[in-house]
């Protein structure tokens, strides 16, 4: 049936809709544990530490961006000046536990990653941050922007669930992760930039599914290297395709099939989430930039008749700073 909706094999196909202490330590260093630093002594620890004229927590954040999610980086440049360190805190936020997964070697130690990360998170709320760097700018964020609770919880219970190293059973499963991530992130950058817009919500919860599930795709080769395959298993099962046709880089038309159905359901939350356009109010679209780059990979991949392996996938889009700043100037997503 999908073949059906591909059209002819030669040539691109568009996009569907479809350890322990072992010395007792003195008694006032329990003291000092009891009374944990307020922000004002946190903010000078941090300073002291960065030394003199340091780069500070704030530096911090950028270069983890610029290191692990260039494309966030780029797009949070665009802001206007008195969001942007406070958009950075949160993609830096993101990126900690986006990591997490990929930088431990048992589910347990992931588990004490998050379980740090929704301490700090409700100690940020209680006005004390720990001392850390993504921590202390996600503090002011919050005292800045007054953001939700909930959303910042929602992120880290979500990324929890999915230390498990498992395939999504089926696309809604894949769309429900990137909801309660990527879309719930969106949210965040909204009340960032102080827009309370239900056509804006709208639109952020389908943008963040399309990212979900383009970060999914682009991730797929590196996560088969891996020997790890988290494709919805539903598409697979449709097309007659196992995980172990990924693992061999396999590139026939079931294969291609998979992929397709798949961009096409993050290519139909972008039209879903633009059909909003006219409504959306202008102050929400930098929270949007990202749909560039979005659209920049779905292009890509139908051009190589959504072969994922293909090596251009994998190539930087020199252009793309270009393209976000042409689209900010547009004032569209």
């Amino acid at each position: 049936m999908a073949t059906s909706m591909l059209g002819s094999v030669g040539g691109p196909r568009p996009l569907g809709l479809a350890g322990l202490f072992r010395r007792r330590p003195p008694r006032d260093a329990w003291e000092r544990v009891r009374r944990p630093p307020g922000p004002s002594a946190v903010l000078r620890s941090v300073a002291a530490a960065s030394g003199p004229g340091g780069p500070g927590s704030h530096h911090y954040c950028l270069q983890l961006l610029r290191k692990r999610d260039y494309e966030s980086y780029l797009c949070s440049l665009l802001f206007p000046a008195g969001c942007r360190s406070s958009v950075s805190a949160l993609r830096a936020f993101n990126v900690e536990l986006a990591q997490v997964k990929d930088s431990v070697s048992e589910k347990t130690i992931g588990l004490m990653r998050m379980q740090f990360w929704r301490k700090a998170v409700e100690d940020i709320y209680c006005d004390h941050p720990p001392h850390q760097p993504v921590a202390i700018e996600l503090w002011k964020a919050v005292k800045r922007h007054n953001l939700t609770k909930r959303w910042l919880l929602r992120i880290i219970d979500e990324r929890e669930k999915n230390l498990d190293d498992r395939a999504y059973r089926n696309i809604q499963e894949l769309e429900n992760y990137a909801e309660n991530t990527q879309s719930s992130l969106l949210y965040l950058t909204l009340e960032v930039l102080g827009v309370k817009d239900l056509h804006a919500d709208h639109a952020a919860s389908h943008i963040g599914k399309a990212q979900g599930i383009v970060t999914c795709l682009r991730a797929t080769p590196y996560h088969g290297s891996r020997r790890k395959v988290f494709l919805p298993m539903d598409v697979c099962v449709q097309h007659g395709v196992s995980q172990e046709d990924f693992l061999q880089r396999k590139q026939d038309r079931n294969v291609r099939d998979v992929i397709y159905d798949i961009a096409s359901q993050a290519h139909l939350h972008l039209k879903h989430a633009r059909s909003f356009h006219r409504s959306v109010p202008a102050k929400a679209f930098p929270a949007f930039l990202q749909t560039v780059t979005l659209e920049d990979y779905l292009k890509k991949i139908q051009r190589v008749d959504f072969d994922i392996f293909h090596p251009s996938l994998q190539q930087k889009n020199t252009l793309l700073p270009l393209s976000l700043y042409i689209q900010s100037w547009r004032k569209k997503y």
